[in-house]
């Protein structure tokens, strides 16, 4: 019996009210939209008395960059962002997921698809996040196809959750593209698929994560259902934005958090997201802890901004 069969049918941790996780793709170093990130969702787990778990989402091996696991490990540790328990790293976790798929696909909640990219976008109508799947395979592969990816279908169209920063949000799975790929052509585990068998084994009770995510709570929300498992409280909060108003991203070359002065960037991000204004001397002392401390006792998403956070509010000026 695999961990994550262990889980199914079970209460969620009982003992510890709130269970969060932070989850870079080790494609880079983190950079000050990563490292926001990172301490709003700490700041979340650590206000409630939480825990706060760490798993590297490199289970997409061609954006993986040799070392970037380690250097976001680093730079955690320079910010005072302390996790729980042992790393996670989803490349091994490829068992847990292929158990699972099985399961989802023998139970008819997902099938065998032959369509490439070209064809659903040839067949289907546009969508919000691309082509909607035109429902080519869903009663099974023609003579002479071979399956190339495994969807799951989209069974409930319409989903609302409170968000704990964005209030009540509905979606329709169908308009952002209808039933969706859990595994990839390439033979590869989406990352919807990963996150839901990661977060379900985890016990992950609140997932706090960038606005730019959002339209990934309906697909997750479908699996979470297909499963049997009840789904975490969501909290989407505002991204860091560069020139252009484009969120800031490893692949646009971003650069990374330097580690010189972190309580000096600290106090940045901070201020940016809402907390307090602190005093000076935090920054001059270098006191990281100190910090910290105090974010936690003024933390509430309330203070988070509406719009998206400039990244010239966060740059201290260091290389």
């Amino acid at each position: 019996m695999t961990a994550f069969a262990a889980h199914a049918g079970s209460s969620r941790a009982p003992l510890i009210p709130y269970i969060g996780r932070f989850a870079p793709t080790p494609s880079g170093p983190l950079h000050l939209g990563s490292l926001t990130a990172a301490v709003i969702s700490w700041l979340d787990a650590r206000s409630r008395n939480g825990v706060w778990h760490l798993r590297i989402d490199d289970i997409d091996r061609p954006r993986v960059v040799t070392g970037a696991a380690d250097s976001i490990q680093r730079t955690l540790d320079c910010f005072g962002l302390g996790w729980d328990g042992p790393v996670v790293y989803q490349s091994r976790r490829v068992p847990a997921y292929l158990e699972v798929a099985t399961q989802l696909q023998s139970r008819g909640h997902a099938f065998s698809c032959a369509c490439s990219r070209r064809d659903v976008a040839a067949a289907g109508l546009p969508g919000w996040e691309g082509p909607i799947y035109p429902g080519t395979c869903s009663a099974g592969l023609r003579a002479g196809q071979a399956a190339r990816a495994l969807r799951l279908r989209a069974e409930q169209h319409h989903w609302v959750v409170e968000d704990r920063c964005l209030g009540p949000v509905g979606f329709d799975l169908h308009w952002l593209g209808g039933d969706f790929v859990i595994r990839r052509a390439d033979g590869l585990f989406a990352y919807q698929l990963a996150t839901v068998v990661d977060d379900v084994e985890l016990g992950v009770t609140n997932v706090v994560r960038g606005i730019d995510l959002l339209g990934s709570v309906p697909r997750q929300l479908q699996l979470y259902q297909c499963l049997g498992q009840s789904a975490p409280t969501y909290l989407h909060h505002p991204v860091v934005v560069g020139r252009g108003r484009s969120k800031l991203a490893k692949s646009s070359g971003a650069a990374r958090v330097g580690c010189r002065e972190p309580a000096t960037t600290l106090a940045r991000v901070l201020s940016a997201i809402g907390i307090p204004v602190v005093e000076s001397g935090f920054a001059r002392s270098n006191a990281v802890a100190e910090l910290l401390e105090h974010a936690v006792a003024h933390w509430h998403p309330g203070l988070l901004p509406h719009e998206p956070i400039p990244e010239s509010l966060l740059c201290s000026g260091e290389s």
